[in-house]
């Protein structure tokens, strides 16, 4: 990995890339220690520790913490986006319709996504604003009134938009895909501090005497940290070979070939969206916190929407197995690759053009979003429990979400890296031979 981007650092333009990147990066982690007019921030460590704020705190790198520009980070647009993706699915005819239009209909649905992150982004704002200052003993707003959550909520959603819109930058000039990135920033930016927060409750505060099953438990700890990014990094990279026919190549080059597709169909994104959807009923829940705090549904809905028990830990890890088999038939369409194998006169080995591929590819998918969706639950959950069974603290960012996203985004970032190599080298051998 170092290598490569040792390598990669010495093209012009691909460095040039790296360079754009750091910048917007840089941009946006100064963005996340600047903390809104009108908020006492320290009062958010009385709440620092909820599960909302470790959620919220993955898709903005901490700048919920410190109640910063950038507080709600990009989650109001991965909810978005989420709800976009499922009115296309023959919901909503015109988003179907664009959906088909190629670049032109991607625009409109993209634009459709930044208006509907705006809607978002404000009722997020002010749902979270009002539901930390009533836990944090009335202490977060300086002047609690209707103008005063009006304008937070204003700042806040400004701030996810330039999130979104630097995102956009990266993802246009720079590389990776922007959000992804901006997140992966965020959350390598608290790993420090996580660190520290480890050393400091199990070896600080301990006595003398017991400071050496303090090193002990780190010393596990980190073991058990390299153990689970190696499953990871191995499952991520797993491809299933499907083995191809060609019939129109020219004699001599080779008539058979295999299409790879990865085990893990869908990558992070639906742990993402995951996080992203559940951290929403938790906001709508936060602004009925001072009036109906007490009352019997109001702590059945917050138990089943919270991570830190068992019925929100099985919620979010079925819907972490709905968005794995619903984001896998998104990333590869079986009737679009079908029809795509037809035109490049290709077809998979033993299956039928047409319909039987499509029937075949759709089961395949079905068989890997099995694989995926185990795998993920698995991964997000792990963490979930070691938490609870070592009562590690929960501001540390060392959740089962934090680590997919970390290794996966790693992994594109470095084929985006290869694959921006390998372009260049072919470029050169063509312009030789010229």
């Amino acid at each position: 990995m170092l290598t490569t981007i040792i390598n990669a650092f010495k093209v012009k333009d691909i460095r040039n890339k790296m360079l754009f990147t750091l910048g917007i990066l840089i941009i946006y982690r100064i963005g996340a220690y600047i903390t809104v007019p009108g908020i006492n921030a320290h009062a958010m460590q009385n709440v620092a520790n909820s599960g909302l704020v470790s959620m919220l705190n993955i898709f903005s790198g901490g700048g919920l913490t410190n109640y910063s520009l950038f507080a709600m980070g990009v989650s109001p647009y991965v909810t978005a986006q989420i709800v976009v993706q499922l009115l296309q699915m023959d919901i909503v005819p015109r988003f179907v319709e664009w959906s088909k239009q190629g670049e032109v209909g991607r625009r409109k649905l993209n634009q459709a996504t930044r208006w509907l992150t705006i809607v978002f982004a404000f009722f997020q704002s002010i749902g979270v604003t009002a539901g930390f200052n009533t836990l944090s003993s009335m202490g977060l707003v300086s002047t609690p009134n209707v103008q005063t959550y009006i304008m937070i909520a204003v700042l806040l959603t400004a701030g996810t938009m330039l999130a979104t819109w630097l995102g956009e930058m990266i993802t246009e000039r720079g590389l990776g895909n922007g959000v992804s990135m901006l997140i992966f920033a965020g959350i390598i930016a608290r790993l420090p501090s996580g660190a520290y927060q480890i050393y400091k409750d199990e070896v600080l505060q301990t006595t003398s005497s017991e400071r050496w099953q303090g090193w002990l438990f780190i010393l596990v700890l980190l073991v058990a940290v390299i153990v689970v990014v190696i499953f990871v990094t191995w499952v991520q990279q797993a491809i299933r070979k499907i083995p191809m026919q060609y019939t129109r190549r020219s004699t001599g080059s080779g008539d058979s070939a295999y299409l790879p597709l990865k085990v893990n169909v869908s990558g992070v994104i639906p742990v993402i969206f995951a996080s992203s959807f559940i951290s929403t009923p938790q906001t709508i829940l936060m602004l009925f916190q001072s009036s109906h705090g007490n009352e019997a549904w109001f702590k059945t809905l917050q138990d089943v929407f919270s991570m830190q028990t068992v019925t929100g830990s099985i919620l979010y890890t079925a819907l972490i197995i709905l968005f794995t088999f619903f984001y896998a038939f998104v990333q590869v369409n079986p009737e679009k690759l079908s029809e795509n194998l037809q035109k490049q006169g290709a077809y998979i080995v033993g299956i039928w053009p047409g319909k039987e591929t499509q029937k075949w590819v759709s089961g395949l998918l079905i068989r890997l979003s099995v694989v995926g969706s185990l795998f993920l639950g698995f991964i997000a959950l792990l963490p979930l429990v070691a938490t609870n069974v070592w009562n590690l603290n929960e501001s540390i960012g060392l959740g089962g979400t934090s680590l997919l996203i970390v290794v996966g985004v790693a992994i594109e970032l470095i084929r985006q890296l290869d694959g921006l190599m390998m372009k260049r080298q072919y470029v050169g051998f063509i312009r030789e031979g010229e």
